[in-house]
């Protein structure tokens, strides 16, 4: 790369943002689309909460496996076209699930789904590290992640209220389509890649590119705290609905689904943590927000719905600064340290994605055991884990690069 990029401010640089926010806001938004709807799932199918998640867990095991192939194949096509057809593709999947009849028959769909999704993710830090200049990286990987945290809201919020009003199929549908939407504006303003070259690699060069971002023990952290944080807040959201719909609650499905307006304060949270990166280094920033979802967590054991309600949204405010500043940092340690860029991103979101499915299938197991206190506990210690590896990394050598703390101490 040659350093160039485009710089806050200008056209190039409003213009990419604007397509990565709406391409994570579709692609967050179909992976969670089911969320909101898994009680009625449980109703409607004769299932448990454990196997009604599943259908969150294969969205998001599929999209993880197919994501440590999507960004090498990226180096073939091209980032940009892999994005696009990624968006189109995977919408068109995640409608068809509202005409399934029978429950293997949506987790077949829910599957291909996450598998077609997996084009964007895994290219969009590449897309952000190659086009974006230095400088305004930190500052475009926020409103990135700002977009899954508000595509998250939305595809729960359409997903919840069209439930309410008709059924769980119209819910399925209509969240489809403002992914369709969203990959259509994706299409309109994303810019073309201008310090990328395709370049065919053979399985041994693609195979030595995945083992090579497996030999740095800060990328090795990252990929767990990707893991546990993701885990952790798809446990606690995957059981959100459950809880409210019991005593003292007693919450309708769509009135329920109102909790995810709390989101946004994930898209404002990323945001400010990329700014904070950039003052005050990664290694600052990714433990202090451990601690703050943490807080959230034992906030949720509260009875008055306000408390619950405080603690999702500190929840969100953690995890997605934890998320924003762990994603970004690991484009950045892959690029300082001569590796594969896409390797690293697809690594760091297999092992996130991965989390999600594993921890958001025993939530339900958890639940079922001891209800939310079981739950909390479980969760806790997960995140207990990625607090202690995040303070480990501040021990971990960091590599030397230009000036600002973000850029020297990763």
């Amino acid at each position: 790369m040659s350093g160039t990029g485009y710089r806050h401010g200008e056209a190039g640089f409003r213009r990419a943002s604007a397509a990565l926010f709406a391409g994570s806001f579709a692609s967050f938004g179909l992976l969670y689309t089911t969320q909101p709807l898994l009680p009625g799932f449980s109703r409607e199918f004769g299932i448990s909460p454990s196997t009604a998640a599943l259908s969150i867990s294969f969205t998001t095991l599929a999209l993880g496996v197919a994501l440590l192939f999507a960004g090498q194949l990226s180096e073939i096509v091209g980032r940009t076209r892999m994005m696009r057809w990624s968006l189109v593709l995977g919408a068109v999947a995640a409608a068809s699930g509202a005409l399934v009849t029978a429950w293997p028959w949506m987790l077949a769909l829910r599957a291909v789904t996450g598998l077609l999704l997996a084009g964007f993710p895994a290219v969009a830090m590449a897309y952000l590290r190659e086009e974006i200049h230095p400088d305004s990286h930190a500052r475009a990987t926020g409103l990135y992640v700002g977009g899954t945290a508000l595509g998250g809201m939305a595809g729960r919020l359409v997903a919840g209220g069209l439930a309410q009003a008709a059924d769980w199929r119209w819910a399925m549908a209509g969240s489809a389509a403002y992914g369709l939407l969203c990959a259509v504006a994706v299409i309109a303003l994303l810019p073309e890649s201008r310090n990328f070259h395709a370049a065919p690699r053979g399985l041994k060069v693609s195979v030595h590119a995945f083992v090579d971002v497996l030999r740095d023990r800060t990328l090795l952290g990252l990929y767990a705290i990707g893991a546990i944080s993701m885990g952790s807040y798809v446990a606690v959201f995957n059981l959100t609905g459950y809880r409210l719909e019991e005593a003292p609650y007693l919450l309708p499905v769509g009135i329920a689904g109102l909790v995810y307006l709390v989101n946004p304060l994930g898209a404002a949270s990323s945001t400010f943590a990329g700014r904070a990166a950039e003052r005050f280094g990664r290694r600052a920033v990714v433990p202090l927000a451990f601690l703050v979802t943490i807080g959230g967590v034992l906030l949720t054991l509260a009875a008055p719905l306000w408390m619950f309600i405080a603690g999702l949204g500190t929840i969100t405010i953690g995890f997605f600064a934890v998320h924003g500043v762990a994603s970004g940092w690991t484009s950045a340690r892959a690029f300082l340290g001569h590796r594969s860029i896409g390797s690293a991103a697809s690594m760091y979101l297999f092992a996130y994605y991965i989390g999600s499915s594993v921890f958001g299938a025993l939530a339900g197991t958890a639940w079922r055991h001891g209800g939310w206190p079981t739950l909390t506990v479980a969760v806790l210690c997960c995140l207990t884990v990625g607090l202690a590896i995040s303070l480990l990394l501040r021990r971990t050598p960091a590599l030397k690069a230009a000036e600002t703390p973000a850029r020297t101490s990763i």
